[in-house]
Formats: C-alpha cells, sequence, structure tokens
C-alpha cells in the first residue's frame, strides 16, 4: 500500500511538473508574439506615413519620379512580407522575407531622402518636415519593439532547448522562433567618415 501511495505521488509529482512546462512554454510563445504585434503596429504606422511622405515629395521632385515608384513599391513589399510574419512568427522563411523587405525599404527611403538634399524647398516643407520628424520617431519605435520581441524570442528558445522543457516541447510540436536580425546591407557597415 505504501507503494502504491509513493508511485501515485511521483506520477501527480510528474504531472504537475509537466503542466507548469508546458504553461510556461506557452506564456513564453505568448510573450514573444505579443512582442511581435508591437512591432507590426509601429511598421504599419511606417507604412501610414510612407505614402504622404512620397505625396509630399511628389511636388518638388517632378524628376525623380524613379525613385519616388521604388519607395512605393518597396513599401507595397514590406506590408505583403509582414503580413505573412505577422501570420506566424515562427516561420524563419516569413521572417527572413520580411527582414529583407524591411531591409530594401529602408534602402529605397534612404535614397529619397539623400535625393531631397538637393531641394530646398522640399527640405523646407512644413509637411515635409513634420512627416520625417514622424518616420523617425517611429523607426526608434519600432527598434525598441524589435530588441523586445527578440529578448522575447530568446527566453522562449532557451526554454525549448533546455531539458527538461525540451521533452514537453517536442511532445507538443513547439517550434523555435526566428529572432529579427539586422540587415546586411554594405553601407551599414562601413565607418562613419567625419569631417569638420
Amino acid at each position: 500500500m505504501t507503494a502504491l501511495i509513493i508511485v501515485l505521488a511521483i506520477l501527480l509529482l510528474l504531472v504537475f511538473w509537466a503542466v507548469g512546462a508546458y504553461n510556461r512554454l506557452v506564456s513564453l510563445r505568448n510573450l514573444f508574439k505579443n512582442a511581435f504585434s508591437q512591432i507590426d503596429v509601429q511598421l504599419k504606422r511606417r507604412y501610414d506615413l510612407i505614402p504622404n511622405l512620397v505625396e509630399t515629395a511628389k511636388g518638388y521632385m517632378k524628376h525623380e519620379r524613379e525613385t519616388l515608384e521604388a519607395v512605393i513599391a518597396a513599401r507595397n513589399q514590406a506590408v505583403s512580407a509582414n503580413a505573412r510574419a505577422a501570420s506566424d512568427p515562427t516561420d524563419a522563411a516569413a521572417m527572413q522575407q520580411m527582414a529583407s523587405s524591411e531591409g530594401a525599404l529602408a534602402s529605397s527611403l534612404g535614397k529619397m531622402f539623400a535625393l531631397s538634399e538637393a531641394y530646398p524647398d522640399l527640405k523646407a516643407n512644413q509637411n515635409m518636415l513634420q512627416l520625417t520628424e514622424e518616420l523617425t520617431s517611429t523607426e526608434n519605435r519600432i527598434a525598441f519593439a524589435r530588441q523586445a520581441y527578440n529578448d522575447g524570442v530568446m527566453q522562449y528558445n532557451t526554454a525549448l532547448e533546455q531539458f527538461p522543457g525540451s521533452m514537453i516541447a517536442s511532445t507538443f510540436g513547439f517550434k523555435l522562433a526566428e529572432m529579427l536580425q539586422a540587415t546586411e546591407r554594405p553601407e551599414e557597415r562601413r565607418p562613419v567618415k567625419v569631417g569638420f
């Protein structure tokens, strides 16, 4: 009789442990998914600002039509990639496609801003100044949201890979999540030249 009670107690402890480990993994998964939602909110804000920015610039940059169209095309591609990643942040291919399309969008926006330097009236335009300030603020929010997301993914992935959580993870089909990596644009890696 005592042996039966000991075996039942051990089984009960194992069940409680498994439930606790499972619930921890679910909590961590929801944490990083929520962090991705915060990125999604800021990206949508950025996507909404870009057409207004392009419209403002159109009046001044009549000869730069290709650049403005490239910004809109990159924005549309980024919106599509973001929607795919938002549907399943554990899909590594979707996350890589999103990072790539975001890099292309940043590059096309950079070209547009570089060209806008040649148009002093555009640089002084109140709408352009306000939109640029809002875009800069949004970029900062995106950076903080990405950092929170990567922190959440790191905690989740660590819990998945550590024993005994790895047993629960493999049993219930938990997948490793993909971190958001910096884009691999060569111009971002070059040292900044400062001249006075």
